[in-house]
């Protein structure tokens, strides 16, 4: 997996503020603001999709992320075709369409043991 080709895209997508790549599973996650929005997998740019953007996925013919061959599970994360990757305003309209998906399917953040006790009414003694 290319960390050029990591690098290349977190500069496109730059436009939408800090996009960080972190390697992952021979791979990389795009992240903004801390949340994941797309990832690189086999130097492919996938990105986070939902029942709001996946139409446009569906309409430029992508397919979904499918992390294993012989098992039919795939995850919501869509190719990025090659002629939008090649055109900077697009690929970040993309990359905001993503980004808003990973922004609506968010889970919530589980609270520590202490937090918890505490906003319980609880004190840990």
């Amino acid at each position: 997996m290319s960390r050029q080709f990591a690098d290349h895209v977190c500069d496109m997508l730059s436009p939408l503020g800090p996009v960080t790549a972190r390697a992952m599973f021979g791979g990389f996650g795009l992240y903004l603001d801390g949340l994941m929005f797309a990832l690189i997998a086999w130097d492919s740019l996938f990105m986070k999709a939902d029942g709001t953007n996946r139409p446009m996925f569906e309409a430029a013919g992508s397919a979904p992320f499918k992390p294993w061959e012989d098992k039919p599970m795939v995850m919501p994360y869509w190719e990025v075709p090659a002629d939008i990757m090649e055109d900077g305003a697009e690929m970040c309209a993309w990359g905001r369409a993503a980004f808003d998906a990973a922004l609506r399917n968010r889970k919530p953040r589980k609270a520590k043991p202490r937090e918890a006790s505490l906003s319980s009414g609880k004190r840990g003694r």
